[in-house]
């Protein structure tokens, strides 16, 4: 029997494995079974966390709102607010109320003001 010389196509897909887990710690990074393993875990954490890390934003802005506006000494609520807005359609998402109250405290004041009247 001659000997056979195997392709290249195993190698490269190893190869680019190892790319991908270059960065990973000890073992991870260097032999291919656990380095498969640890990709495979890597891109699962990364698709379930986009979604959370929209939540996690979201829940940072209300958060960031509310404080502003219950600091106004005026007891106004975040949802009397957001509904307030949505009333006089005033068309701000909560993304930028809240870089407004982090910013200009006295414009997001001024925005519950013209939400009220």
């Amino acid at each position: 029997m001659t000997r056979v010389k195997r392709g290249y196509i195993a190698r490269r897909r190893r190869t680019k494995i190892r790319l991908f887990a270059s960065t990973f710690r000890g073992a991870h990074s260097r032999l291919t079974r656990t380095s498969t393993q640890q990709k495979m875990r890597a891109l699962v954490s990364t698709h379930r966390d986009r979604g959370r890390q929209k939540r996690d934003f979201r829940r940072l802005w209300i958060t960031r709102i509310n404080a502003v506006t219950h600091e106004n000494r005026v007891s106004y609520s975040y949802s009397r607010l957001i509904h307030d807005l949505y009333k006089k359609q005033l068309l701000l998402n909560r993304k930028i109320l809240a870089q407004i109250a982090i910013s200009n405290r006295n414009c997001l004041y001024t925005i519950c003001n013209e939400s009220i009247k």
